[in-house]
């Protein structure tokens, strides 16, 4: 666990918005790894009844614990580096989730509140024939990418497939996903939950061989986020509510939240970033190592350092 997070927080110093230049001091680079220690502790989660904004609340259970919106938006934007968008209301974790240990996954939560989804639909899609249409679009979607600087996305197949609970109106799915030229696979499971207005999502981001932990969660999960009276689903006036330009397989296709894709990258990138930084940073290695270690001796560094490259071999 030591060496994950010592090779967690190193990607953080030469990756993130805290340390744009691979020349930063190692003073300088020492107090940002300080200030985000600091700030996993200073995170003020929530349980219990929460009161999330106008039209959804949340029930949160013993085992899971949940990170209010501004926290929420430094891990996900700030600390993870991901583009910012509209909607996210905050993550929902499990009790021992800490932002400091790259093998724990979350569900990130945000609402888009572009009208009611008509659910007619659900039981006439074909989703391998969708999953076909997905990978041949993926091209144009990376040149898109490319542009705003992100690597391409190749679309592997369902994780899981699609399945849509009508009775409580929620669709959940999983795809499996590589990200450029990574031998690597990431799973992004994605839950939606429908309502009067819009959609609520729940994307947890992870690696494959997560699925079968996150799978285990998700009767659990969906029904942590619940819509407030009449703003749930079975409250839809046609006379006055608007209603979304996409249906059920707009959704599972990506119609909603487009950018969601961008998500997989949370978790993903540790082991990209690291395969490329080899050892050119041992040095900073055995520094940060000896913050938690507490031991300096040139002789012991050398072992920290050995620990190291035998670690990156084997996780690459």
């Amino acid at each position: 666990m030591r060496k994950l997070l010592l090779y967690f927080i190193l990607l953080f110093l030469t990756h993130s918005s805290f340390s744009q230049n691979t020349d930063t001091s190692l003073v300088a680079q020492e107090k940002a790894l300080q200030k985000i220690l600091d700030r996993d502790k200073e995170i003020k989660y929530q349980t219990g009844n929460v009161e999330v904004n106008a039209d959804v609340k949340l029930s949160v259970p013993s085992g899971y614990k949940f990170m209010p919106q501004k926290d929420a938006e430094f891990v996900v934007f700030d600390f993870w580096g991901n583009p910012r968008q509209d909607g996210l209301l905050g993550m929902i974790v499990k009790d021992d989730y800490s932002i400091a240990d790259p093998n724990k996954w979350a569900f990130i939560i945000t609402y888009d509140n572009s009208g009611f989804v008509k659910d007619e639909d659900a039981a006439d899609i074909d989703y391998d024939e969708m999953m076909e249409s997905l990978q041949s679009e993926e091209e144009e979607g990376n040149k898109e990418r490319a542009k705003e600087g992100y690597e391409a996305i190749h679309m592997l197949g369902w994780a899981a497939k699609p399945y849509y609970d009508q009775k409580n109106n929620i669709l959940h799915w999983a795809k499996s996903i590589k990200f450029g030229e990574s031998a690597d696979t990431t799973l992004n499971y994605d839950v939606r939950i429908l309502g009067r207005k819009g959609v609520l999502s729940l994307n947890a981001v992870g690696t494959i061989d997560q699925i079968a932990d996150i799978k285990s969660h998700i009767p659990d999960i969906i029904h942590i986020a619940k819509f407030k009276d009449g703003s749930k689903y079975t409250d839809f006036d046609p006379e006055v509510d608007k209603v979304a330009a996409y249906t059920i397989g707009g959704l599972v296709a990506g119609k909603l939240l487009a950018k969601a894709g961008l998500l997989a990258l949370l978790l993903k990138n540790i082991k990209l970033v690291l395969l490329a930084i080899g050892l050119a940073f041992g040095g900073l290695k055995n520094k940060i190592a000896a913050l938690f270690s507490g031991k300096k001796k040139p002789e012991e560094e050398a072992v920290t350092n050995t620990d190291n490259t035998d670690t990156e071999t084997s996780e690459s």
